[in-house]
């Protein structure tokens, strides 16, 4: 993992030079990906902005002793904690206030969730504004590219993002070779938006080697696009995944594909609508002059 380190270091080196800005800020959550993404920005050198942001339920502590950890191995990492859960109280309340004469559907539990993804990553653009600094993302390959498992708006908005190109497994490696806590690595991956503590295998239904298994054979299986149904499309690959698929693979493709199908609204830029304007239209373009 030493060459993925020093490409990612190289990586996050050039983007600091070529944005004139100073340094990066990162949301860490206790999670092995902010931790990776976390510990790759403070060996670059340059400023690096850590920031705990709980609200309901609390911060894992792992975030906390992650932070600890940079303090006392970096002299460029500085820690910001901001309890964002007035806010985001005061703010869904205002929410079901207004819209409670019309519907309850402000109340549904994904609204709360994703408001407190939005709420974070408004913190931590304000932090950026100020100190000059890059929000950099801490997804990797199988959430943002694969099942699309983030919030529109929220832990999905970054200006870069150092390991979108690497798998839940890679991200595990990295983290041992970077001296990651162990507890870190072998906590079982959560967003920690949820009250009941879910996990990522609980909302997904499906555990990340299983989807990046998923991703892998779901590339083979849409090529075979004269069959619109998923399950003739398995089917008809099976050859080429040389081998028969058990039940359970067939229905963790189902979820992967379920799931890349509804969310590719948020891992493409939003459509366009290409307006054409004919020679006697009245909106007229100026010509340029250089």
């Amino acid at each position: 993992m030493k060459l993925v380190a020093d490409q990612l270091d190289i990586w996050l080196k050039s983007h600091i030079q070529s944005s004139g800005l100073k340094g990066f800020v990162v949301g860490v959550s206790g999670g092995i990906d902010s931790a990776v993404v976390s510990t790759l920005c403070a060996r670059t050198g340059y400023p690096t902005i850590t920031v705990a942001l709980p609200i309901y339920p609390n911060l894992s502590e792992r975030g906390i002793t992650h932070i600890s950890w940079l303090l006392t191995s970096y002299t460029n990492v500085f820690k910001r904690y901001i309890d964002l859960t007035y806010v985001y109280d005061q703010f869904l309340n205002y929410l079901q206030d207004t819209e409670h004469k019309f519907s309850n559907a402000i109340k549904a539990p994904l609204v709360g969730a994703n408001l407190q993804s939005r709420l974070r990553m408004c913190a931590l653009y304000a932090y950026a504004n100020a100190h000059s600094s890059l929000v950099v993302g801490t997804g990797n390959k199988v959430e943002d590219f694969g099942i699309g498992f983030f919030t529109k708006g929220g832990d999905g908005m970054v200006d870069i993002s150092p390991i979108g190109d690497l798998l839940k497994s890679e991200v595990r490696k990295l983290a041992e070779y970077l001296g990651i806590n162990p507890e870190i690595i072998n906590a079982a991956p959560t967003d920690g938006l949820w009250e009941d503590g879910r996990t990522d295998e609980d909302q997904i239904g499906a555990s990340y080697d299983e989807l990046e298994w998923a991703m892998a054979a779901h590339s083979i299986i849409m090529d075979y696009d004269e069959f619109p149904d998923l399950a003739d499309r398995i089917k008809s690959a099976e050859t080429s995944l040389r081998a028969k698929l058990s039940e359970r693979q067939k229905e963790v493709l189902e979820i992967y594909h379920k799931r890349h199908t509804a969310n590719r609204h948020k891992m493409a830029m939003p459509p366009i609508c290409p307006i054409q304007f004919s020679p006697d239209c009245e909106v007229m373009h100026e010509e340029l002059e250089f």
